[in-house]
């Protein structure tokens, strides 16, 4: 049988900037091990997952060690890289970012490749692998589609085919289920069990414990940049996970209606706010929803539930502004008549999705960022004001962030980074929240925590529009679900998630 790669560090710490983010990791990972990496935001996960990947080097302290064997034979870095599989949010992050929109076939050829866009043609066995590999990953029908087109879990499955592809002793999946639906988890843990068949190993950050891959064994834990524990993982730590996430919060039934207006509220037929009718939404000339009828009054406040790829994010963009209608439809915002610059009402909104956490690569500080939610501008054009500064630290206070106001946003953890677009949506004392997948990322206190303020903000007339796969990390409080499928959207008379 072929010799799997194991790792072992040794007292390894990294630096960024004036803080330890890992201290004096020693940690023994033996080929064909399956292991859990869990802590709350800022803990280290991500880092730990990119040293061990050889992404990130430990910082120099003299008494560090970091090996990686074959057998009984020590390989170097370069030999050690091939055969590990880093995926995750911020790897397709990267792919929006950069704007690396390969078809999905030549997406696959660059995981035999290793190399992030083609630089030589792809052989004929190459094709055969990457054939197999999107049929075993039910992606045939997508091969010929460009990457940035697809869906959210479309992509999120096509970056696991890359990884697999490549045939690797260990995946390191960084909190690789946030954003799928139940369809998209059962399929890719069937991948998983088919990999651990064939000798491969994992490590998987997670928050929750649906979050952890079915088959998992150990349990590594971080708090604060250190290991707190590295033990077999048990029922008793999935069930403290699932407790802490809340997972096991009753759902409430929903009823189907004709329409949004049908559906009577506590507000007892509040101010329209907003209104679209007849609305057909194409996005990169796919057609995404068709005659959407919906009514948006003061009071309610909205759950948008649906498959990846339903057509989610792109409701909330249309909202937004960021998408039109197709000519025949329209959208009514009160207040704001018909030729009012769209920049005018996205100062009264707050929005907050994957995309945007996209977007932020720019080189601002996260004192600036929050700050620029009070103008709706991806970082700021002149220097933050008084004012400004004052709102900004009010909210980075508030989500316990103060002490990285000063940094970047991508020297930040993902879940560090929500937060902040949390707090720059607030910022601008909006009268309408759009949420896509708010509390992605997010460890269960700040999940709790986002929660209650929602409850809070939706008590003083703040509209809020959440989409969501998780029922749990919907806010007591929600009215009414819109649920969208197969390019239709149908209004329920209480709310639910898949």
């Amino acid at each position: 049988m072929t010799a799997r790669l194991s790792v072992s560090l040794h007292a390894v710490s990294v630096r960024r900037g004036d803080k330890w983010v890992l201290r004096d990791i020693s940690l023994r990972l033996k080929a064909g091990e399956r292991w859990a990496l869990i802590g709350g935001n800022g803990a280290g996960k991500t880092q730990l997952l990119k040293l061990l990947s050889t992404d990130v080097w430990p910082t120099p302290t003299g008494r560090e060690a970091r090996i990686y064997c074959l057998g009984r034979h020590r390989v170097d870095l370069i030999a050690a890289k091939q055969r590990i599989a880093y995926i995750g949010a911020e790897l397709q992050d990267k792919y929006a970012r950069y704007d690396w929109n390969l078809v999905v076939c030549d997406l696959l050829a660059t995981g035999l490749h290793r190399t992030d866009l083609l630089q030589r043609p792809v052989t004929m066995e190459e094709r055969r692998r990457v054939a197999v590999m999107l049929e075993q990953c039910g992606l045939t029908h997508l091969q010929n589609r460009k990457f940035l087109s697809l869906s959210y879990g479309q992509q999120r499955l096509a970056l696991l085919a890359r990884g697999l592809v490549q045939s690797p002793d260990w995946l390191l999946l960084d909190e690789f289920y946030n954003g799928l639906d139940a369809d998209y988890r059962r399929r890719i843990d069937a991948l998983l069990d088919h990999a651990h068949e064939q000798g491969q190993s994992w490590i998987a950050a997670a928050h929750r414990a649906g979050d952890v891959p079915r088959g998992t064994r150990g349990l590594i834990e971080l708090r604060a940049g250190r290991l707190r524990s590295v033990k077999r993982l048990r029922g008793a730590d999935l069930a403290r996970l699932a407790a802490h996430a809340q997972e096991n919060r009753p759902r409430r039934s929903a009823r189907p209606v004709r329409n949004a207006s049908d559906v009577k509220d506590g507000a007892a037929g509040g101010k329209l706010l907003l209104r679209i009718t007849g609305a057909d939404l194409f996005v990169d000339y796919r057609a995404v929803l068709r005659d959407v009828n919906w009514d948006l009054h003061a009071g309610e406040h909205w759950a948008v539930v649906g498959a990846n790829g339903a057509g989610k994010s792109s409701f909330l963009k249309l909202l937004y502004g960021d998408l039109s209608p197709a000519l025949g439809g329209t959208i009514e915002r009160s207040g704001f008549p018909r030729g009012t610059p769209i920049d005018a009402w996205k100062r009264q909104v707050g929005y907050v999705s994957p995309a945007l956490q996209t977007d932020y690569a720019v080189n601002v500080t996260v004192l600036d960022l929050v700050a620029s939610g009070r103008y709706a501008s991806i970082g700021l054009s002149d220097a933050p004001t008084a004012a400004d500064k004052k709102i900004a630290l009010r909210w980075l206070k508030f989500f316990a962030l103060l002490s990285v106001a000063r940094r970047r946003p991508r020297e930040l953890s993902y879940g560090q980074l929500r937060r902040a677009l949390i707090a720059r949506s607030l910022a601008g004392n909006p009268r309408m929240l759009l949420l896509d997948e708010p509390l992605t990322g997010l460890d269960p206190r700040q999940r709790s925590a986002m929660k209650r303020l929602l409850e809070r903000l939706m008590k003083r007339q703040l509209t809020v529009i959440i989409a969501v796969h998780h029922p749990e990390d919907l806010p007591r409080g929600m009215t009414h679900t819109l649920h969208l499928h197969k390019r239709r959207a149908r209004s329920l008379s209480e709310y639910s998630a898949t």
